[in-house]
């Protein structure tokens, strides 16, 4: 077994708690405006994900060993059966965690994401990104331009440019892009030794309605999985719902866990 990650992350509020976890290319700041939310009646922990972040690097990225990183958290942090919320990578995480150890949490809210393998849409950012000379450049627009040139106008530029930090004089990458890389077909794909599990707990699976990444095809692979699983749709909402559609998606989230909890 390998050793846990040791994961940044930030605490707000008090109350039961609730581990956000976010997706490829992200940080747990991402979430902040519904952790801010959600502190009111509970304990929100935002991890960053290994090679994410302020989180260490290690070469490995597969689910096992990140739902670990944030089983090896919950343990440190003192947290009793918290519920778990996932988004894209940090939903497949979060699905990791339930199904090889479904006592530990209360409840799992996945969002757009299904326990399937997906194409490979975003070794095209790595390799955009790992092209810049990053530590020759002069300014973040600079940067911000060359990647725009390389991924055309439709890229999430200034989404992946949240991973760009400046070190003195010089910018560099503070997400493992060698890594990501390198791990990539594990990340788009789904732990075939998860497929025998079975959560019995209470499961969310929040999908937007303009994205393809949970299509009806998913559906019976959530239920032989997640039995309890319920599922909803957000309008007006692609793959990266808590950016789209914000409040929508936090009355979802704060029903439910009143609900459940």
């Amino acid at each position: 077994m390998s050793t846990p990650v040791e994961l940044a992350f930030e605490s707000l509020g008090e109350g039961p708690p609730v581990v956000i976890l976010h997706g490829l290319f992200g940080a747990g700041r991402n979430w902040t405006q519904m952790a801010q939310a959600l502190s009111a009646n509970h304990r929100v922990i935002l991890p960053d994900a290994r090679n994410h972040g302020a989180s260490p690097w290690s070469d490995s990225m597969s689910y096992a060993d990140m739902a670990l990183d944030v089983a090896a958290l919950m343990q440190r942090e003192g947290l009793e059966h918290p519920f778990v919320i996932g988004h894209s990578m940090g939903g497949k995480t979060a699905m990791a965690l339930a199904l090889a150890d479904p006592q530990r949490i209360a409840g799992l809210a996945v969002i757009d994401i299904a326990p399937q393998a997906y194409a490979d849409q975003f070794s095209t950012y790595v390799q955009a990104m790992r092209s810049l000379d990053v530590a020759a450049a002069t300014s973040r627009r600079e940067l911000q331009q060359a990647l725009a040139t390389k991924l055309g106008p439709t890229a999430p530029v200034d989404f992946l440019l949240q991973n760009l930090r400046r070190q003195g004089e010089r910018f560099d990458w503070r997400i493992n892009l060698m890594a990501t890389s390198l791990c990539m077909g594990e990340l788009c794909g789904f732990p075939d030794a998860l497929r025998n599990g079975r959560y019995d707990g209470p499961a969310l699976f929040v999908h937007g309605a303009d994205s393809d990444y949970v299509p009806p095809s998913a559906v019976p692979g959530i239920q032989a999985l997640f039995p309890r699983a319920a599922l909803q749709s957000i309008a007006d909402a692609g793959h990266w719902v808590h950016a789209d559609q914000p409040a929508a998606l936090l009355r979802v989230l704060q029903h439910w866990l009143a609900r459940t909890r």
